[in-house]
C-alpha cells in the first residue's frame, strides 16, 4: 500500500485479584500465617448489568459469524513486481520485488477482486485460500482510474465461496465497518471499527496514470484499523456484506492511524463487471479542471453572496466540455496575496442534481452516467444562469507520459519533461508531426542548465494532466531521436559523466545544435 501513514496504539485495560499469595515470575510464593499484614482491599468494581452482557455476547456471536461466512472468501495475495529504482533526473532502472495484498473471490467461475496497485507491473501472482490452497494467476482486467483489478483462478466452484455485495446506498455514518484482509501479510484477519464519513476523494495513484490528477469519488471513512496488506480486502457490514474494498490509509508511519478509506461498493459493482467482460472500464468524461467555490472566489467574481458550485479553470481542448461551448478562467484575483483564477462558468447542477462541490460534479459523472450519455450542466456565465448540453467521452486511458525524478547510474543531463504527443503540440501550438521529449523543467546547476536549455513558463492542462509548456524540445542526442522519456533514459544509461555530446533542440520554431558536457549523477 503506497499511501502515507499514522501511527495507532490500542491500549487494553485489564484488573487481576490477588487471592492467598503473590504472583513471582509465574511462583506462587506462600505468605506466612502468623503477622498477617492487613489486607489492602480493591475498589469494588460493578459487574456489567445483565443486559449489557448481552450486547456484548450478541456483538460477539455475530462477529464469530461474520468472519466464518466471509473469511474463506478473502485471500492472501503475493506479488513479483517490476518497479524502477527511484532517484532524480531523468532515468529509471527496472528492479523486481515482491509484494503482499488482499482480494476476495467475486464469483464462483474463479474471478477475484483485488486493488490495481497490488498487481500492477507483476511479474508473477500467487493467490493463498483460507484453506492452504496456493495457486497462480494472472490479472485478466484492470482499472487504474478505480484502483480496481480483476485476476482469474483455476478452482473447483465449491471452493469458491463469493462475497456478497451491499446495495450502494446502504451505507451510513456510524454504522458497524468489519475489514478482514492480511495486514503485513498476516493472514485472515479481521478488525473492527465504524464508517467514519462518506464521501471522500481519492487521488488515483498509478504508474500508468502517470498521477494524472484524476480521484475516486464517493470513498469510505473507517476507523476500522487498517495497515500495508490491507490493500484489495473487504469492508462488511453488520450482514457481512461488502460496502468497499479496503484501499489507503492516511499516516506517516505506515501503519492504522484510524483513518482508512476504501472503494465504495456501488464504483466496485459498476467496474468489475467491465473488467471480468472486455478486461477495461471506460469512465464518463467530461474534459475540464476546476474547484469547488470559496467566499473568496465568489467576491471576486461579484457573484450572490453564499453562491455554491464547481468553478471551471481549464477545459480540455477538444474534450466534451470544449465542444459544448464550456468557458474556463480567463483571468485572476489576487487571494490571501496569491494568484488564483477566476472568471470561469461556475457550474451549479447537473441534470437538475444541486453541485455545491466540485466533488459533488465528480461523484455524479462516476455513480450516475455512462459514456455517450448527454447531461445538462446549470451553469452562471458572467453573472447569468443558462444550461448547457455535454455529450460524455471515454476518459483517455493514458495521461502523457512524464519523466520521473529517478536514480541515474548513467549520466546525467538534469532535466525534467514529458513526451510529446498530438494532444500536447496542439495545446502548445506546435507542429503536430513533432516528436521528442519537451522540457518542463531545468535543474539549477545541472549540465541542461549550464549549457542554457530552457523550460517551460506556462501551465496548461492535456488529458486531465498539468503540462508547462514553453520550453525547449529536445530532439536527438548526437543524431540518436529521442522521441519517448525511455529512448531519453536510455541514451543517458549508456552515456558516461564528463562525455560532450550534441543536443539537437526545437525552440521558437527553429532546430538549434546545442553542445553539452554530461555530470555526475547526484549522489
Amino acid at each position: 500500500m503506497k499511501r502515507n501513514t499514522i501511527h495507532f496504539r490500542t491500549a487494553v485495560i485489564f484488573s487481576a485479584v490477588v487471592l492467598a499469595g503473590v504472583m513471582v515470575s509465574g511462583c506462587v510464593v506462600s505468605t506466612p500465617t502468623t503477622a498477617l499484614p492487613t489486607p489492602t482491599i480493591a475498589p469494588e468494581v460493578n459487574a456489567p448489568s445483565q443486559s449489557a452482557s448481552g450486547l456484548l455476547a450478541s456483538l460477539e456471536g455475530s462477529l464469530e459469524n461474520i468472519y466464518t461466512q466471509v473469511g474463506p472468501s478473502v485471500v492472501h495475495i503475493r506479488v513479483v513486481q517490476e518497479t524502477m529504482a527511484t532517484s532524480l533526473f531523468g532515468f529509471l532502472t527496472p528492479q523486481q520485488q515482491e509484494a503482499t495484498g488482499s482480494g476476495f473471490i467475486w464469483d464462483r467461475d474463479g474471478y477475484i477482486v483485488t486493488n490495481n496497485h497490488v498487481v500492477e507491473n507483476s511479474q508473477d501472482i500467487r493467490v493463498t485460500f483460507s484453506d492452504g490452497a496456493v495457486v497462480p494467476t494472472q490479472v485478466v482486467g484492470a482499472d487504474p482510474n478505480s484502483d480496481l483489478a480483476v485476476i482469474k483462478v483455476d478452482r473447483p466452484s465449491e471452493a469458491l465461496p463469493p462475497v456478497t455485495m451491499a446495495p450502494a446506498d446502504d451505507v451510513k455514518v456510524g454504522q458497524l465497518a468489519i475489514a478482514i484482509g492480511n495486514p503485513f501479510g498476516l493472514q485472515g484477519s479481521m478488525t473492527l471499527g465504524i464508517v467514519s464519513a462518506l464521501g471522500r476523494s481519492l487521488p488515483v495513484e498509478s504508474s500508468s496514470t502517470q498521477s494524472s490528477g484524476y480521484t475516486i469519488p464517493g470513498i469510505i471513512q473507517t476507523d476500522a484499523p487498517i495497515n500495508p496488506g490491507n490493500s484489495g480486502g473487504i469492508l462488511v457490514n453488520d450482514q457481512g456484506k461488502v460496502i468497499g474494498v479496503t484501499s489507503a490509509i492516511i499516516s506517516p508511519v505506515d501503519a492504522s492511524a484510524g483513518i482508512g478509506f476504501a472503494i465504495p461498493a456501488a464504483i466496485v459493482s459498476k467496474v468489475v463487471p467491465a473488467l471480468i467482460e472486455t478486461g477495461q472500464y471506460q469512465h464518463p468524461y467530461i474534459g475540464i479542471t476546476g474547484t469547488t467555490l470559496f467566499p473568496e472566489v465568489v467576491d471576486a467574481m461579484q457573484l450572490p453572496e453564499g453562491q455554491l458550485g464547481a468553478l471551471v479553470i481549464d477545459v480540455t481542448p477538444n474534450g466534451p466540455a470544449d465542444s459544448a461551448g464550456i468557458k474556463g478562467s480567463d483571468s485572476t484575483a489576487t487571494i490571501n496575496d496569491q494568484e488564483f483564477p477566476i472568471g470561469g462558468d461556475v457550474i451549479t447542477a447537473i441534470d437538475s442534481h444541486p453541485v455545491k462541490s466540485f466533488d459533488d460534479l465528480v461523484s455524479y459523472l462516476a455513480l450516475e452516467t455512462e459514456v455517450g450519455q448527454t447531461v445538462q450542466l446549470s451553469i452562471i456565465r458572467d453573472g447569468k444562469p443558462m444550461t448547457v448540453q455535454v455529450e460524455l467521452q471515454a476518459r483517455p486511458t493514458q495521461a502523457p507520459q512524464t519523466a520521473q525524478q529517478t536514480n541515474l547510474t548513467g549520466a546525467y543531463l538534469g532535466i525534467r519533461g514529458v513526451a510529446m504527443t498530438t494532444q500536447i503540440a496542439q495545446a502548445a501550438d506546435l507542429p503536430e508531426s513533432l516528436s521528442g521529449v519537451l522540457i518542463e523543467q531545468v535543474l539549477v546547476g545541472s549540465p541542461a542548465d549550464q549549457a542554457g536549455l530552457v523550460a517551460g513558463d506556462e501551465i496548461i492542462t492535456v488529458g486531465g494532466q498539468e503540462i508547462t509548456i514553453g520550453g525547449d524540445v529536445l530532439l536527438a542526442i548526437d543524431n540518436t531521436a529521442v522521441a519517448t522519456i525511455e529512448d531519453l533514459q536510455a541514451l543517458l544509461g549508456q552515456m558516461h559523466p564528463d562525455q560532450q555530446v550534441t543536443l539537437s533542440i526545437f525552440r521558437a520554431g527553429d532546430s538549434i545544435q546545442i553542445d553539452l558536457t554530461l555530470g555526475q549523477p547526484p549522489a
